[in-house]
């Protein structure tokens, strides 16, 4: 069966990248269609096509090309036949449709676009000219949600934000996640081959608390610095982007040691998070990859009451949920998370394998033969060399 995977844009790193790598593995014969690519030679074994908005300004201005989105979707055209369309969508690639083909198209939403239906998760949504024509562009994106034969969601939290924006149920497929790459070696300290990164392991203290994602406001890091020194911790603080300046100010004040590791590799992130007493994620995320990525790495998570990451660990077992997001209640947790058992990291993780996302994306679309009778799995793209690059 000849399909067509559809994605908004394909950045160097991200969870909806490693959503449609897997995605391509999943679906061998596919071709991939993106409104740009940063990375147009990535996908070697697929056929890319972008969009003329990759040969615009306009990709490197999201904010600014989000208007011209819904139209360029409904104006799309293939110079081959499908028989069907997966769309990875977080904004508008779910409005896709392709001139003269009337296919199933599946959608696999990892979240209605907040811009439109939750700008107080997203700041570029709470512009005065954004609130303006939200109610329009909720009207057109509700209807053409309509189209989808079927949706499925990256957790039981987003499914819930489905039905309450788009008034579709939606199946639960959690994302993919590398979890058998990190299980694979018991001390990711030996796979640090940058002198600098060692460097940075031989300073680390023996206990801390570690945090790591993007640094902008929503991920809240200042908050993992401020429970930390609230339990009397030192903190590791892992990423990089625009906030770092307001983070390094907060950690000033914390009365413990903060030590900031900016772009880690993935090598230094799995062996930051295998010395770690704690992974803290305070953020209200769709899914939250980085937690299920801490617990394969053997480190207990806390994150707060809402939102999808609580669906990646179990309750007091291997990871433990606060009573809110403020810094008190969060030391808390961590408090008791210090104390919990050692949990097993393969058996926790094991639901988020990859072979488990491919099985059920298969059957989500329907395409019930074993995909390694097609072609020998295969990453579509090398790993991301350095992690949580400041976002665009």
């Amino acid at each position: 069966m000849s399909g067509l995977l559809v994605t908004e844009w394909i950045e160097s790193s991200g969870g909806a990248e490693r959503v449609l790598d897997v995605m391509g593995n999943s679906f061998p014969d596919a071709d991939v269609r993106c409104l740009w690519s940063d990375l147009p030679s990535a996908f070697p074994t697929h056929q890319l096509e972008q969009s003329w908005l990759a040969r615009t300004p306009l990709r490197r201005h999201k904010a600014l090309a989000l208007p011209l989105m819904p139209s360029l979707w409904r104006h799309t055209s293939a110079d081959r036949s499908y028989e069907w369309m997966l769309v990875s969508s977080y904004v508008f690639a779910h409005h896709v449709r392709l001139a003269g083909q009337h296919i199933p198209k599946y959608v696999y939403a990892h979240t209605p676009a907040r811009y439109i239906w939750n700008p107080e998760l997203d700041r570029r949504g709470d512009n005065p000219a954004v609130r303006a024509v939200a109610p329009i562009f909720r009207s057109i994106d509700r209807r053409r949600a309509q189209e989808a034969q079927a949706i499925a969601a990256n957790s039981e939290f987003v499914r819930e934000r489905i039905r309450r924006a788009w008034d579709r149920d939606a199946t639960v497929i959690h994302p993919p996640v590398a979890v058998e790459r990190i299980l694979s070696r018991a001390d990711w300290r030996t796979g640090v081959t940058d002198d600098e990164e060692r460097r940075i392991i031989d300073r680390l203290p023996d206990s801390y608390v570690l945090g790591a994602s993007r640094f902008i406001p929503y991920k809240r890091l200042d908050l993992v610095i401020r429970a930390a020194a609230r339990v009397g911790l030192p903190a590791v603080i892992a990423g990089s982007g625009p906030d770092e300046q307001r983070l390094r100010a907060v950690a000033e004040q914390a009365g413990v040691p903060v030590i900031f590791v900016i772009a880690p590799s993935d090598a230094l992130l799995y062996a930051l998070m295998q010395r770690a007493e704690v992974f803290v994620f305070p953020a209200v995320e769709d899914f939250g990859i980085v937690p299920v990525e801490a617990q394969a790495a053997g480190v207990p998570v806390v994150t707060g009451p809402v939102g999808g990451q609580i669906e990646t660990y179990v309750d007091g077992v291997s990871g433990v949920t606060a009573e809110s997001t403020d810094a008190v209640a969060l030391a808390d947790a961590i408090s008791t998370a210090l104390f919990l058992p050692r949990f097993n990291a393969r058996t926790a993780t094991a639901r988020f394998h990859e072979d488990v996302f491919t099985s059920k994306i298969r059957h989500f679309v329907g395409v019930e033969r074993d995909v390694r009778q097609l072609r020998p799995p295969q990453s579509l793209r090398a790993p991301s060399s350095r992690r949580f690059k400041p976002a665009a």
